[in-house]
């Protein structure tokens, strides 16, 4: 069963406002068993609509369409609509009662051009909008069905969840479709790729293996397709224990919840240990990480942004002959930073971070990208040296992962 999705606005297309409408939709579609098959964002120009429902019906079994269906001169779906079905716009007692109701709650003046709003085709099954003022439309025209609602997100769920989805549920046999993602983490894409690729080549036809990299972490999604829903389910697991056998090394946990920082959380309650940070070109992005884990108080005791030299000298008492002698950016300030931060803060652990993150590297001679990380413990301190490279956002990224990453191994040597 295969859906398209299609918005309707040049607001979408000028960037004046994110699509966020397409990613619900699909989700929510994802959820029953209907595949979304392509997204497309078009005007709100009479012949561009028209080409865009005609290619559609073509490709999709259904089709759901947002936008385009207020009452102003520039809303000109439904009349686009009426005339793809060679059809007429009737007035619907219905919906004018609907939106006469609506507006008498709110004490809002009701006029002609509101009364528009309740024409509807004639071959247009009314999907009532009880959130707003723009009806809902389902059509069915040559085995292809066509959902019409406003592109007000609020409105466009609730007719959602209430009449379209339980619609489609009705009227077709749908598949069943699971996904499983594994959070990787601390090696790209390709050579993750390489580890697994015996693994991929002998995957059942129903199976199918997507990697979705970021910066330093790669997430590899399972999707299982298919009538029988427990076989789907059992595959699945046998796959995944393929994978925690073949690569156990990079596997930080299963789906959203096993992120990197999870883990480190994980590890960290299991020990009763605990963990602080201080953070220059990172801004407290790592500490941010960490307590986005609920729990996170089990273990994290607390951070310090030291973006400057001089806090860097007031705030971590690091000696200012130091940072003169190696400047700011250098393994030296980062270890002392880890150090003296973990005797601060009195804990287990303590992560820290200097660098470039650019597009300029300030006062020091350092290349943009130059990364030092930190990671301070009973046993002593470890210093690693990366560069980045560049824009700023991989940088600081990047170094977030790799921290987390090298603080997730460390606390397993302890």
């Amino acid at each position: 069963m295969k859906a398209e999705i299609i918005t309707i606005g040049d607001e979408i297309l000028i960037g004046q406002i994110v699509d966020t409408n397409s990613q619900w939709i699909g989700t929510e579609l994802n959820k029953i068993g209907v595949s979304v098959y392509q997204i497309t964002s078009i005007q709100d120009d009479k012949q561009h609509i028209l080409n865009a429902f005609k290619e559609a019906q073509e490709r999709a079994d259904i089709v759901l369409i947002t936008g385009g269906l207020g009452p102003t001169k520039d809303d000109i779906t439904k009349h686009t609509i009426a005339e793809y079905f060679k059809d007429t716009l009737v007035l619907n007692k219905a919906v004018v009662s609907h939106i006469e109701q609506l507006f008498k709650t709110y004490k809002i003046p009701f006029g002609n051009m509101n009364r528009l709003q309740g024409m509807l085709p004639t071959k247009a099954t009314y999907l009532k909008n009880e959130v707003g003022t723009a009806p809902g439309m389902w059509f069915q025209e040559n085995n292809t069905v066509f959902v019409s609602m406003p592109g007000v997100p609020n409105e466009m769920k609730h007719l959602m969840r209430n009449y379209v989805l339980p619609k489609i549920q009705q009227e077709f046999k749908l598949p069943f479709i699971i996904h499983k993602t594994i959070m990787t983490y601390g090696q790209g894409e390709s050579i993750v790729a390489e580890r697994i690729e015996d693994f991929e080549n002998n995957l059942p036809s129903y199976i199918k293996l997507a990697y979705l990299p970021n910066y330093g972490r790669v997430r590899l999604r399972l999707t299982a397709k298919g009538d029988d829903q427990q076989v789907l389910e059992n595959t699945l697991v046998t796959l995944i224990e393929q994978l925690y056998q073949l690569i156990p090394d990079i596997i930080a946990g299963l789906d959203e919840t096993g992120t990197i920082e999870k883990k480190v959380g994980d590890l960290l309650k299991a020990r009763n240990q605990t963990i602080c940070t201080a953070e220059s070109l990172t801004g407290g992005s790592i500490a941010a990480h960490l307590v986005a884990v609920p729990g996170a108080s089990a273990y994290f005791k607390g951070s310090l942004v030291v973006y400057t030299a001089f806090l860097k000298q007031t705030l971590l008492d690091i000696p200012k002959e130091l940072i003169e002698k190696h400047s700011v950016v250098s393994q030296e300030v980062a270890q002392q930073m880890a150090i003296n931060a973990r005797a601060k803060m009195q804990t287990d652990f303590a992560v820290s971070v200097t660098g470039n993150a650019g597009p300029t590297t300030d006062t020091n001679a350092k290349s943009v990208g130059l990364v030092y990380i930190s990671i301070a413990s009973e046993n002593g301190v470890s210093t690693h040296d990366f560069n980045f490279g560049q824009p700023r956002d991989k940088v600081i990224k990047r170094t977030v992962n790799k921290a987390l990453e090298l603080l997730s191994k460390e606390i397993q040597k302890n």
